[in-house]
């Protein structure tokens, strides 16, 4: 069967945007996208577009994609509409692929844009409150606050504060429970956040660029302990897009500059006890990526991982192999995840501090990835990468994402001769 390549990419800069529609977010990354393939828009033989919020808080239910693609140009194609919470835009890239793997398509678009800054904060806010079993809230409260029973925050330190997405009160719960099992203190949770941000200053589509040290971090506002504000994601808008194609296509583009799509994994959860970390979703669909792209964890060269906030950090880095399971914290209090370290992750400042329009994440992890494989990250750039892996999840069920999508991308040697 046919290898799937990355022959272009483009992303807005993340942040607030109140004079910028949707539609503008679409062709701005689309336009860079194409550009940076040398393609037209003629070469597109199917899109897929991903968009979560503009339904919710613009009224736009239906047919974002058709709205959005056809405004700019796009006509006849496929277009599909796809939505798996903060995982859609990697699940957009994954429909892509599939669509080319079957050889419905030679040359496929993923795109995903989200404006999520609205006037009214309770409204965006809200929001999340739909990626979670809206008939079950009640148990799942339940369930949560158990998880987090006997860690309690030290003297001083405020249980919690301020209007913020329901998601931090999720991964608050998570991060007491890896703290009771394991010992993960908050200045581990500090260093992850302070690393990140420290990233984000050389990266200037990032929201946020400036650094801070632990110290810092663990004075911010408390959000929901033991999370300080510079630990979560923050509201963003933006757009990022992606141009595929299959390898009978590739030379119709600049093939020393196309990247290899060695792994794409969609996974959903499954019904595991809350302490059984090797079950995870994220552990799962990592192992069969790494079985897809014949590689393991220690051939990984760089990671763009879900990081909305610096616990989930903690744990992916577990789930995709890189350290023991109970040693994330461990392996950012030591250096190994920033750049210069064993294995550098979010060199871009992750969801923390780069961005999180959820509608356009996953992409905007591509984008940071392929950059990376290029040679072209400037000051950022791991030295030598070789393979380089996306983790991106959605939502929320059980113990876990109700979705998740790992992506490996390499230099494809032939593809580059």
């Amino acid at each position: 069967m046919s290898d799937i390549y990355i022959v272009g990419v483009g992303m807005t800069p993340f942040g607030k945007f109140l004079d910028r529609s949707v539609k503008d977010l679409v062709h701005a990354a689309t336009r860079d996208a194409l550009k940076d393939a040398g393609a037209s828009l003629a070469d597109i033989e199917a899109a897929f577009y991903s968009n979560t919020v503009q339904g919710a808080l613009e009224g736009q239910l239906m047919v974002g994609g058709q709205v959005a693609l056809r405004s700019m140009g796009f006509e006849g194609i496929p277009i599909t509409n796809v939505e798996n919470a903060c995982a859609s835009a990697s699940t957009a890239f994954h429909l892509a692929y599939t669509n080319l793997k079957a050889g419905m398509s030679d040359v496929a678009l993923a795109v995903g844009a989200d404006k999520m800054f609205d006037k009214d904060k309770a409204k965006t806010a809200a929001v999340f409150n739909g990626a979670w079993d809206v008939h079950d809230v009640e148990h799942i409260t339940r369930s949560l606050i158990a998880l987090g029973e006997g860690v309690e925050p030290p003297p001083g330190r405020k249980e919690e504060g301020g209007l913020r997405s329901v998601f931090m009160d999720v991964y608050a719960a998570l991060a007491k429970s890896h703290m009771k099992r394991f010992g993960t203190t908050e200045r581990q949770l500090a260093a992850v956040a302070a690393k990140n941000h420290h990233h984000s200053v050389h990266n200037e589509r990032s929201q946020y660029r400036n650094d801070m040290t632990v110290e810092e971090v663990l004075a911010a506002r408390m959000i929901s302990w033991p999370l300080t504000l510079p630990m979560c994601a923050p509201i963003s808008d933006g757009g990022a897009a992606a141009v595929l194609c299959r390898e009978e296509a590739l030379s119709r583009f600049d093939r020393s500059r196309a990247v290899k799509v060695c792994a794409t994994v969609l996974a959903s959860g499954v019904n595991r006890a809350a302490d059984d970390a090797e079950d995870h979703i994220c552990r799962r669909a990592a192992l069969r990526a790494y079985d897809q792209a014949g590689i393991g964890p220690d051939d990984i060269s760089v990671v763009e991982l879900h990081d909305a906030s610096a616990f989930a950090e903690i744990v992916q880095v577990e789930n995709l192999g890189l350290c023991e399971i109970g040693k994330g914290g461990w392996l950012a209090e030591r250096g190994e995840t920033a750049l210069g370290g064993r294995v550098p992750v979010n060199p871009s400042g992750g969801l923390e501090s780069k961005g999180h329009p959820i509608g356009a994440t996953g992409l905007g992890q591509i984008f940071e990835l392929v950059t990376q494989l290029r040679g072209e990250a400037g000051p950022r750039q791991v030295p030598k990468a070789r393979f380089a892996l996306a983790e991106n999840g959605g939502g929320f069920y059980g113990f876990e994402e109700a979705a998740a999508c790992i992506t490996i991308l390499g230099r494809d040697r032939a593809a580059a001769a």
